[in-house]
């Protein structure tokens, strides 16, 4: 009987939710940040915050950016996201003070790298990225937030300003307590690898992409 005592005492001193374990200098070519890593004691999750200058508590200039190897570390023209990226981190700079909360578990809107692949493959035969994750049995996004605004709150961050497209992260931050003041465009300029990739995410995922409309069907 002690036992299980012993072992049930355990299990109800499991942590939950972000843990800050360390504060790093990351000098990039974008400019100084300070890199703090966190444990998602949830999901299993490590994930870093990108913190420039001085943030404060209010009106913080901020972009969630979901994992992406192939656009991120590959540069790959299927998406957007390493131009999404560096610009975030650029505006960052160029404010005088921000963060870029680095989401990991994100990869393929949270399918997994894998699944991510076998959807760019069923893309390549003519599937949008919609139709091409429900052909494979998996959700359109099974992105969650929540992490996100736990390492906001506890980097003292009380409003944002959004650098996003997406309505859906402006959501899930406000859900979570964040008060979204703004929601700042991170607009990047299509070519022909991607503009029926980001088609389908304004037509069908309601992204704000106001830019292709000037960017021929034909194209």
């Amino acid at each position: 009987m002690t036992e299980n005592i012993g072992v049930l005492g355990k299990k109800s001193q499991r942590r939950s939710g972000a843990e800050r374990v360390v504060n790093a200098p990351l000098p990039t070519v974008y400019g100084k940040f300070q890199a703090i890593g966190y444990l998602d004691h949830d999901r299993g999750d490590e994930q870093v915050a990108l913190v420039h200058g001085e943030i404060g508590t209010d009106d913080v200039l901020v972009r969630l950016h979901s994992e992406c190897l192939t656009g991120d570390a590959f540069g790959s023209q299927h998406c957007e996201c390493g131009d999404q990226l560096a610009s975030a981190m650029r505006a960052v700079v160029a404010e005088g003070s921000g963060v870029v909360v680095y989401l990991r578990g994100h990869e393929g809107r949270g399918i997994g790298l894998l699944g991510k692949l076998r959807a760019m493959a069923l893309q390549a035969e003519g599937l949008d990225t919609v139709e091409a994750n429900l052909a494979l049995g998996l959700p359109v996004d099974a992105r969650d937030y929540g992490v996100a605004a736990q390492i906001l709150h506890d980097l003292g961050v009380r409003s944002v300003r959004l650098m996003s497209n997406n309505p859906r992260k402006r959501e899930a931050l406000v859900r979570h307590g964040i008060q979204v003041t703004e929601q700042v465009p991170l607009l990047i300029e299509p070519c022909e690898s991607n503009i029926t990739y980001l088609r389908t995410k304004r037509e069908r995922m309601d992204h704000h992409l106001p830019h292709l409309d000037a960017v021929g069907h034909g194209s």
